[in-house]
């Protein structure tokens, strides 16, 4: 878990490696917020994430015309937000380099699926909320805090990336 009061790069890079899931928030033409869970095929030590889209979606038609993003993580304890912008790759060697069973679930047409989209997350800036300790601990701080009516310690900083 990050230091919520001197929040880094590499902070940032840690708590987007051991999430499994992450919301990506993209706009719609209309204003609306579209939001969906995606798993982070790979993130760089520059804090950029490499996700498959499938592009006859919404989302991707949202991000080809709007490409600014927000990543958001949340766990017992950690908040983590994420903006940045989208950059579609069409890079047939990356595909094959982040291309694992769990993708081949989505995309049964394989490497070469027409629809399989590879899209890079830069990341303009990071805010961080989260309680010491980790996991275990931020669960017992909220769990006392609940029962003594007092709030929780932690706090939150921001970076940019």
């Amino acid at each position: 878990m990050a230091d919520t009061e001197n929040l880094n790069q590499a902070d940032v890079v840690s708590i987007l490696r051991d999430s499994g899931y992450v919301m990506l928030t993209t706009a719609l033409n209309d204003g609306k917020l579209l939001a969906h869970p995606m798993v982070p095929q790979q993130v760089t030590d520059d804090a950029d994430v490499w996700f498959f889209i499938g592009m006859q979606g919404d989302q991707a038609t949202a991000l080809l015309k709007n490409p600014e993003v927000n990543i958001a993580v949340a766990e017992a304890g950690n908040w983590l937000s994420v903006a940045g912008r989208v950059e579609f790759v069409d890079d047939q060697d990356k595909k094959d380099e982040l291309w694992n069973d769990q993708v081949a679930a989505w995309f049964t047409g394989g490497r070469n699926d027409p629809e399989l989209g590879l899209m890079k997350v830069v990341g303009d800036s990071a805010q961080h909320w989260g309680l010491e300790g980790g996991k275990v601990s931020a669960l017992a701080q909220i769990a006392k805090a609940k029962v003594t009516g007092d709030r929780t310690a932690g706090g939150s900083d921001t970076t940019e990336l």
